[in-house]
């Protein structure tokens, strides 16, 4: 299949920004600096260079182009993203790329349109405000000494299945999600004693 020229090309680029802005994993690494200083700059460099890793290779498949984002987000932003939602991103950006091939652009525009209507609805729900019962669990939280609120702040956190394209949720940054614990015997024969947690 030949590569997307002129105007076909122009509206592939296009749609992968907007797919990438509008993928939840991504926006909250942005939102939240795991990119430093120039994430939003990293973002848009990043859909950039996504199209041109389209058009310079032919034939990707959906795995090849997965594990393209994986690397980008793992080195741009220091994150691993394990909630399918990058699968589904390299999909649709796939599916954007051979209808620009076969010179779809009014379909692409329709999906991009859908997307952003999708996402603002999103938006919507969230501001809306909090619940009662939202309110009283925040209170416990807050009130907790043995850190048992600390369970939900992780969930929040947690990527897995709660962080689609489209969806609320959370990136983690990459590396290990528990402290190593010190040694308990020093090399010259010391023993550390811990203070035992109330």
């Amino acid at each position: 299949m030949a590569a997307p020229s002129g105007e076909s090309r122009v509206v592939f680029t296009h749609s992968v920004s907007s797919l990438l802005h509008n993928w939840s994993c991504l926006q909250i690494a942005v939102d939240n600096g795991f990119g430093g200083q120039y994430s939003q700059q990293k973002a848009e460099w990043m859909a950039g260079v996504l199209a041109q890793y389209f058009l310079d290779n032919a034939d990707l498949d959906t795995q090849e182009v997965e594990d393209y984002i994986s690397e980008l987000m793992y080195n741009e932003f220091d994150t691993v993203i394990e909630d399918g939602s990058l699968a589904e991103v390299a999909a649709q950006t796939c599916t954007f790329y051979n209808l620009c091939c076969r010179g779809q652009e009014a379909e692409v525009r329709d999906r991009i349109q859908q997307l952003a209507e999708k996402r603002q609805r999103v938006r919507v729900e969230v501001t809306k405000g909090e619940s009662p019962g939202e309110e009283e669990e925040e209170e416990e939280e807050e009130g907790s000494e043995d850190g048992e609120g600390s369970d939900e702040a992780a969930e929040a956190m947690d990527c897995d299945g709660h962080c689609g394209p489209l969806s609320g949720g959370a990136a983690l940054p990459a590396g290990p999600s528990q402290p190593k614990p010190e040694e308990e015997g020093e090399a010259d024969g010391w023993t550390v004693v811990h203070r035992k947690r109330k």
